[in-house]
């Protein structure tokens, strides 16, 4: 079973996404650019507990059809297992990791435009 929410992965998505096209970087003039939505996302990750992270990453790797969706359990297990690095480092090192998080909850039934949805509504 899933232990991270949805919501939790299209934030991650969002920001991924945005740390990989540099939307973020006209923010930032003068400074490193990309550096806040970066470090944003390293630290949403970071404050994520063991369970949320290990789905993360299992996620993440059914996307990367390192692992079967019915091998979930499998896959949160073994990042559990093989982890060596903190996650957010792992995960921030991964060149695709919006699609790859995206082809995970799709893989998984989970819509990722739905929860992406739920993210972005007005409050």
């Amino acid at each position: 079973m899933l232990q991270i929410s949805p919501d939790k992965i299209a934030h991650i998505i969002i920001r991924a996404r945005e740390y990989d096209s540099g939307v973020n970087a006209w923010a930032h003039q003068g400074s490193r650019p990309q550096h806040g939505t970066r470090t944003e996302l390293h630290d949403f990750i970071e404050s994520l507990n063991e369970d949320e992270q290990a789905s993360l990453v299992a996620v993440m790797w059914i996307g990367r059809e390192s692992f079967e969706p019915e091998e979930l359990e499998e896959a949160i297990a073994t990042a559990r297992a093989e982890r060596t690095i903190p996650t957010e480092d792992y995960l921030m090192g991964e060149p695709r990791l919006s699609d790859l998080l995206e082809a995970g909850l799709e893989a998984l039934g989970i819509s990722p435009e739905d929860a992406q949805d739920d993210i972005q509504k007005p409050v």
